[in-house]
Formats: C-alpha cells, structure tokens, sequence
C-alpha cells in the first residue's frame, strides 16, 4: 500500500468551525485518514496522511464546498505512520491565537505572489533580491535555500521581535519562504504594514518548489511537523546535500532528536555517534 501526506491551508470565513469540525471528522474517519486539521473562524490548516485513494477521494469531497473548491492541495510521500491520530480542533486563529494580535488580516494586506516558477528565474538571472525564512530557526537547520536570510525566530510569534534585525534588507525586494506558505501569508503582510516595500511570499510553499527544482537551490532537507521530521525529493541522488550540522561535534547529520533538558522542548540535530557515545 502507498501512502501520502497532504498539506493544505485556506483563508477563507467560516461562520461556524464547530460544524466544519464534526463534518471533517466524520470525512477522515471514513476514509481512515490521521493528521491534523485546524478550523478557525478564518479559515482551515491541515496535514492528513492517507492510503492514495482515500487522500484522492478526501480532495474530491473538499472541492465540492465552494469554500474550498481552490484550495492547492501540496502532496509528499507517506509512510503510514507519518501522523500517529486524527485531531480535529477549532482554534481562534489559523497559525497561531497570538499571531491573531498583530492586526495583519491576509485578506486585506499580504505578500504579492511569487510561483515557484518565477522565484526560480529570479535565483538564476541577475536580479537582486532577498529570500528571508520565516520557520523557526531549528527548521531552517536542516534545510534552507543557498543564501537566504535566517531570522532568529525561536516560536513564529516572536517574529515582530526581530523586525527591528530586518529593517537593513528594504533596500530590495523580500521573498518571505516557508514550509507549505500559511505562515508567509501573515508574516509578509506584518512585513508591509511596518513599512517594508517591496514584500513577496513564494507561493504554494518551499514544498512545491522543492518538488519542482529538488536539490537545486533549496539545500538539504526540510522540516516537517509529522513524524517524518525530515522530508526530501530524489535525496538518493548525487545533487542532494546534508547541510545539518551535529550540535555536539559539528559532524553533518540530518538526525533530529528531541531536547533532553525538559526546559527545552526543541529538536535538536544530534549525529548518530554522539547520540550512541551518550
């Protein structure tokens, strides 16, 4: 049997989430589908993993409500054990119930939208621009494209900390980057509205585009919040390259572990021989 992990986001007004979440509930335990899905007031956020059928089946279901008929459904490939239960929750807000606070509504102010496609071109002409990552800073560790500015973002909330940081790269244009693109949605737009000028978000995520352009200009592998941790395209080729370094001896690795401190609560990159000489 072969799996997949759909990862999808959608901005869109729900009047009741309550009843979205009994409905999607009911939809992927039918199908027999795990993940998480978020329902808030504006909008939905889910990662579900699946046999191919039944994920083929729940994007069929979904595009048949007008709320979600054009949604960009981002596909990887699954384990079966990628997700280990369905949890459905609502929530105040899509990304996170303090993000909500910093008055950006992607509805009103956002990032212009850049493809895969033209941020592709863009890497490869001699245009001048930025590419700021918007994960949290061990995300980034793994994974990151050649070049990017790396915010010191410990939680995606802390962001509006570091603004004061960024203010030296409005001298170009930003292409704000993130994992599946919902983060990006907000963070450009926080971007904007403090006086940033020219704000691009690339579109669909750093997913699509490593699916399109694997191993080319994003390097290494990128972080994901399932129990893969780690995820990658045609990684068994020649072009593919380990850019996590092991926080003890600095050997390349791409082996998260959890943060023993209990104080901690982070992944941390921890090669194999360390880990077994502890």
């Amino acid at each position: 049997m072969k799996y997949t992990v759909l990862l999808f986001y959608q901005y869109v007004e729900i009047a009741i989430p309550e009843i979205v979440q009994k409905t999607q509930r009911q939809l992927c335990e039918r199908l027999h589908l795990k993940g998480r899905i978020i329902v808030a007031y504006n909008g939905i956020n889910a990662t579900v993993e699946g046999q191919d059928d039944s994920i083929e089946e729940y994007i069929t279901e979904m595009k048949q409500d007008p709320r979600f008929a054009d949604i960009v459904f981002k596909k990887s490939e699954g384990t079966g054990k990628a997700l280990p239960k369905l949890q459905v929750r609502v929530r105040k807000d899509l990304v996170s119930d303090k993000t909500d606070e910093w008055g950006v509504d992607p509805h009103v102010v956002t990032g212009k939208y850049l493809t895969a496609e033209e941020l592709h071109e863009w890497i490869h002409t001699e245009k001048k621009f930025y590419i700021m990552d918007m994960r949290n800073d061990y995300e980034h560790k793994s994974g990151q494209f050649l070049g990017s500015i790396l915010p010191p973002i410990e939680t995606f909330r802390d962001l509006p900390n570091v603004l004061p940081q960024l203010k030296q790269y409005d001298d170009r244009p930003i292409v704000t980057v993130c994992t599946g693109g919902i983060r990006c949605e907000r963070a450009s737009g926080l971007l904007i509205k403090h006086g940033f000028k020219d704000v691009y978000q690339l579109q669909d995520g750093i997913v699509t585009y490593m699916e399109k352009y694997p191993n080319e200009d994003f390097l290494g592998k990128l972080y994901v919040f399932d129990n893969r941790i780690l995820m990658g395209f045609n990684t068994d080729s020649a072009e593919h390259k380990v850019i996590g370094k092991c926080e003890s001896c600095g050997k390349s690795s791409e082996h998260y572990i959890n943060c023993k401190n209990d104080n901690c609560h982070r992944h941390l990159i921890i090669c194999e021989d360390c880990m077994n000489s502890d």
